[in-house]
């Protein structure tokens, strides 16, 4: 590929810049990933970028800077910068470039193929060239007809598409980042959808001596850290190896692209893996994506089923009724991030499985008063609800709450196919079930 000449620099593609060792090169590239800033092991703060354009798909720089915010601030992947002076170095047998902040200098452009050829940063000792358009049209057009998987999307799934044996990309917010042992870590994220509504799969009979598990976490989550987490939309593990470098940089509320994902099911509860094929990328809250992710979950909040899960059929207030039908329904993670420990929410909830389920078991041999463990779930967690004593009369009495179907179910050995607007926890039936948030083990009983 020739050189093109700009008059007063010379830009390289790729591929010869990395036969240039220990020169200083001006590259113009399009961005594939890049890095937050952190401390170097010196004075300064460093990131990496990924760049490429027509001849090579790919070539890492790194930049170093006394301040973070003369540090290139990437909106989005895909999007054109142009670097002056970069020295090319080799190490490990690997070609990349270094940022001088003494006498290198760069400029982002949109990548998008938009008529605007005007930088929205650039370092103070940058100087624009009168040919730089023609090179950034070329690339902003190459990238965007051959839509590059460096750099446009490919294999993306929303949670609310997600299922086994399948290898995905996907674009979420990261909440929370903690280590559930010496070589793994765990991350929360979130896309604002809910995954789907998985088959729960478990001896019944089982359920005393060996109950469902109500999360995959190893150690339960704060009160202070599930009230970070959003009410709408499901919060999803990730089990990650600690070779990857990018986690201990993932701070809470930023958004990735996690690359060649896969996802299994726990006791019908959602994990995602990372393997060592597997990327992260940090991405801009500019980026069109995640963009296009606050746009539906906005959209999801302002529509009228609001908090009501994905997975379940709008016309449940058909089959059931309850007192004060105007109230808006709560996920029950809003529940376990209530300050308060005792309150009453309604919830449109998925029976999965009771203790006992025999409808002669549901009495006490002893003293003859009902006492049920119910397990229940939504999009957001699974908690356990128990019935005992008067409530169990009130709850098999009521014509108004849903129970009687969930028994039946139960009966019938289909609870985990019971998805159902169970009870109504406000004003009177808050005597038919009380409700008590348990601030050691994370359940309600």
């Amino acid at each position: 590929m020739a050189v093109v000449d700009l008059g007063k620099y010379l830009y390289l593609p790729l591929i010869d810049a990395k036969k240039s060792i220990g020169l200083k090169v001006n590259l113009f590239a399009a961005v594939t990933e890049f890095s937050r800033p952190k401390r170097s092991r010196g004075h300064d703060f460093v990131m990496t970028l990924k760049v490429a354009d027509q001849s090579s798909p790919g070539l890492y720089v790194n930049f170093f800077a006394e301040d973070t915010a003369k540090l290139p601030n990437v909106r989005s992947n895909g999007d054109i910068i142009c670097l002056r002076r970069v020295v090319m170095r080799v190490h490990n047998g690997e070609c990349y470039g270094s940022y001088d902040k003494h006498f290198s200098s760069f400029a982002l452009f949109e990548g998008k193929a938009k008529e605007s050829f005007k930088a929205y940063q650039m370092s103070i000792n940058y100087q624009a060239s009168n040919n730089e358009k023609e090179v950034l049209s070329q690339l902003r057009t190459h990238f965007y007809d051959h839509k590059s998987d460096a750099v446009m999307k490919s294999c993306l799934l929303r949670l609310n598409s997600i299922k086994t044996e399948t290898v995905f990309d996907l674009i979420c917010r990261v909440l929370h980042v903690c280590e559930i042992s010496d070589d793994q870590w765990m991350i929360y994220v979130w896309d604002g959808t809910d995954t789907p509504c998985a088959p729960c799969h478990k001896d019944l009979n089982a359920e005393g001596e060996d109950p469902l598990p109500l999360n995959l976490d190893i150690v339960p989550l704060s009160r202070k850290i599930l009230h970070i987490f959003p009410c709408v939309g499901t919060v999803f593990r990730i089990v990650v190896r600690k070779y990857f470098e990018e986690i201990p940089q993932l701070r809470d509320g930023c958004w990735v692209k996690l690359c060649n994902l896969t996802c299994e099911l726990h006791y019908g509860i959602w994990r995602g893996l990372l393997h060592g094929s597997s990327k992260v990328h940090i991405l801009s809250d500019e980026d069109e994506n995640v963009k296009s992710n606050m746009r539906d979950y906005q959209d999801r909040l302002a529509s009228g089923a609001r908090v009501q899960p994905l997975t379940c059929s709008p016309r449940h207030s058909y089959m059931t009724g309850t007192d004060f039908e105007k109230e808006p329904c709560v996920t029950l993670i809003k529940s376990l991030a209530c300050h308060k420990v005792t309150h009453k929410f309604k919830s449109i909830v998925r029976v999965v499985a009771a203790y006992p389920w025999k409808g002669n078991h549901l009495r006490s041999p002893v003293h003859g008063h009902y006492r049920v463990r119910l397990t229940l779930e939504d999009s957001t967690v699974r908690i356990h609800a128990y019935i005992h004593g008067d409530d169990g009369v009130k709850c098999s009495n009521s014509s108004h709450i849903h129970i009687n179907f969930s028994f039946a179910s139960i009966h019938d050995y289909n609870v985990s196919d019971c998805y159902s607007s169970l009870f109504n926890f406000l004003h009177r039936f808050v005597s038919l079930l009380n409700i008590f948030v348990d601030q050691h083990n994370k359940k309600v009983c």
